[in-house]
């Protein structure tokens, strides 16, 4: 029995089922392409969102770690002259062969740190929406608040000291300034400041292979050899400049 299978009119091209059934594939298909586009335009997007706000977090530590360094360095000068301090008290005859160790104590006062990565962070609204994390901010914010208590209570007074008074000039001038006291605020100062750089890591989770690249990331640049050729020409020829008016002034005074 030879049986024939008929396409029902209903589905034959050009009826009305078929047209809806073309509708909506052709409906799907874009819908399919519209959520690609947007959906990778998206994606492309919180990428960059998420490098952008890594290079900030990134730059602010690296900030932080500038300023740490800074502190560490005078933590030593201050740790070296608080104990000669202590010596000389002990065996003032000492003085005229060791007071010369106390000099690189003018160092700690000559110190300072940048605040350009501060007054990016603290002044503009799109960092706050870069970065989007208010615990992040609140830690960094702190740090900055610890930083400028450290140069008024620290680094600026024990300036005001040291050049009120010839430290080198008699023991007894060098025993007004309390070395023992500056060197016990620098350190406290010194670990708040490194708890406040271990919270800002991990709340953001960078770790020290991060920090380590990024540091060396931005060594490279500095040190492009072109700029660096630059740099070299620029100061020659503001030396060249300097001889050549040094040498006119001399004239006139004949």
């Amino acid at each position: 029995m030879n049986v024939k299978l008929h396409t029902p009119k209903s589905l034959q091209a050009g009826s009305g089922m078929s047209s809806i059934k073309q509708f909506f594939l052709s409906l799907v298909a874009t819908t399919v392409s519209i959520a690609l586009t947007f959906g990778t335009a998206a994606i492309v997007d919180h990428h960059k969102k998420n490098v952008a706000k890594k290079e900030m977090v990134m730059m602010v530590i690296s900030d932080i770690d500038e300023t740490i360094e800074m502190i560490e360095r005078s933590d030593t000068i201050l740790r070296d002259a608080s104990k000669l301090e202590q010596e000389l008290a002990v065996h003032p005859e000492y003085f005229d062969s060791l007071s010369s160790k106390i000099a690189p104590v003018v160092h700690v006062a000559s110190y300072d740190y940048s605040e350009t990565v501060e007054k990016i962070f603290t002044t503009s609204i799109e960092t706050f929406n870069t970065i989007g994390d208010v615990n992040f901010v609140n830690e960094v914010s702190s740090f900055f608040i610890t930083r400028h208590k450290y140069k008024e209570e620290v680094m600026d007074k024990f300036r005001e000291d040291i050049e009120g008074k010839g430290i080198m000039t008699s023991l007894k001038s060098l025993l007004d300034v309390d070395m023992p006291f500056y060197s016990y605020m620098n350190w406290s100062f010194l670990q708040e400041m490194k708890d406040s750089r271990d919270r800002c890591m991990t709340m953001m989770g960078v770790s020290e292979k991060d920090m380590s690249e990024f540091t060396k990331h931005r060594a490279s640049k500095q040190d492009n050899p072109e700029r660096v050729a630059l740099g070299e020409k620029m100061m020659e020829e503001w030396l060249n400049a300097e001889t050549l008016i040094d040498q006119a002034k001399e004239n006139l005074k004949d």
